[in-house]
């Protein structure tokens, strides 16, 4: 909900008029997942639910909601069917199910309250009626009501479901909807134009990065939403500091660094991965020098250098930048994958890649 909870209380801000668009449930398939949002105001539109008719066709409504006078419960909320091929004509074939909530003035605290939240880090659950105008109700993480009209307790919906439609025993309709932070976690060292150019092209992508240098004035002025910046003279303690489960990727302007960056970072022995700029000779160099200094072979194996997919040759840093951003959302994909219940088989850990040419491979 990042993206959208940001023009969601920038409006407030403003006092702009708007309606919060929702993928209440998918059958089939579909554009877009449950959870996936857009915000519509009167002459513009922020994010998106998958985009073609379906989005024309909710923008229609949420336009034709703005223009109703307040407190009829079809100008504030509904919850629409629409089946993709018959009704709009798009190959998918599914069925998306949309709520609509017109976001009221007075609901400016709440959201404020969730976006607080979200960049801190915490889950977040919102709880709404679709068959009236009641204000929405903001539990925690577990469950536990922090304002609003609701049930004291939340139950949860389930591993991996973030967005659902329930129906309480009087057939009325309410929509229990997450606001999670981004669960991916990378810490990049080294704020040169490679570095520069891979927080540009995350800038927009579900992840959370600490982008790392001693050089204070290498970073630029104005940050993505989703980046922290940590200029520190020792950037091995950020390594230490780190959450497990945390991926890092190396590309400092020194050599001596980025070994020091690469043996505390495989000392640790619980990242999610660990990507390292440079060529295959640089790759021979690091192991030799780091089986030196006690690193094992089976450790060594989780360093994937070069960096980028396969096939790529461009070395120009946005080039690069593309390459290794596909990488780190094939990574995480795969993590999410594996850590499904059910999963039978672990995540790659795309360090099949290391052993071709990529655009990164002679830049260090």
């Amino acid at each position: 909900m990042g993206p959208t909870l940001n023009a969601v209380t920038a409006a407030a801000a403003k006092a702009v008029p708007r309606v919060l668009v929702t993928v209440a449930q998918v059958a089939g398939s579909a554009p877009r997942e449950p959870g996936a949002k857009m915000l519509i105001t009167q002459y513009h539109a922020f994010d998106t639910i998958g985009g073609g008719h379906l989005e024309m066709r909710a923008t229609d409504i949420a336009r034709e909601m703005l223009a109703m006078p307040l407190g009829e419960a079809r100008a504030e909320r509904r919850l629409e069917r629409f089946p993709l091929g018959p009704s709009l004509g798009q190959c998918c074939g599914g069925v998306v199910h949309l709520a609509f909530e017109r976001i009221m003035p007075e609901a400016g605290d709440h959201f404020a309250t969730l976006a607080r939240r979200w960049r801190d880090g915490q889950d977040s659950w919102r709880l709404i009626s679709l068959d009236s105008v009641t204000a929405p109700a903001l539990y925690d993480g577990g469950g536990a009501l922090l304002s609003g009209p609701g049930p004291a307790l939340l139950p949860k919906l389930g591993p991996g479901v973030a967005c659902k439609v329930r129906v309480d025993e009087r057939g009325k309709q309410w929509l229990v909807d997450s606001c999670l932070p981004y669960r991916r976690r990378l810490v990049l060292f080294g704020a040169g134009h490679v570095g520069a150019a891979i927080v540009r092209a995350l800038a927009e992508l579900p992840c959370q990065v600490t982008w790392v240098d001693e050089r204070d004035d290498m970073f630029p002025a104005a940050l993505p939403a989703n980046v922290r910046v940590e200029a520190t003279d020792t950037p091995e303690a950020v390594v230490a500091q780190a959450d497990a489960g945390t991926t890092f990727l190396v590309l400092t302007h020194s050599h001596a660094l980025d070994q020091l960056l690469s043996e505390h970072i495989l000392r640790r022995g619980d990242f999610a991965w660990f990507g390292l700029i440079g060529s295959q000779t640089k790759r021979t160099q690091f192991e030799r020098r780091l089986r030196e200094r006690g690193i094992s072979a089976e450790r060594l194996n989780d360093m994937v250098c070069p960096i980028g997919l396969p096939g790529i040759k461009d070395k120009a840093p946005a080039v690069i930048a593309v390459s290794v951003a596909a990488q780190l959302l094939q990574v995480w994909e795969a993590l999410d994958q594996a850590a499904l219940p059910g999963a039978t088989s672990a995540a790659p850990s795309a360090s099949g890649t290391a052993a071709t040419a990529t655009p990164a491979e002679c830049l260090s």
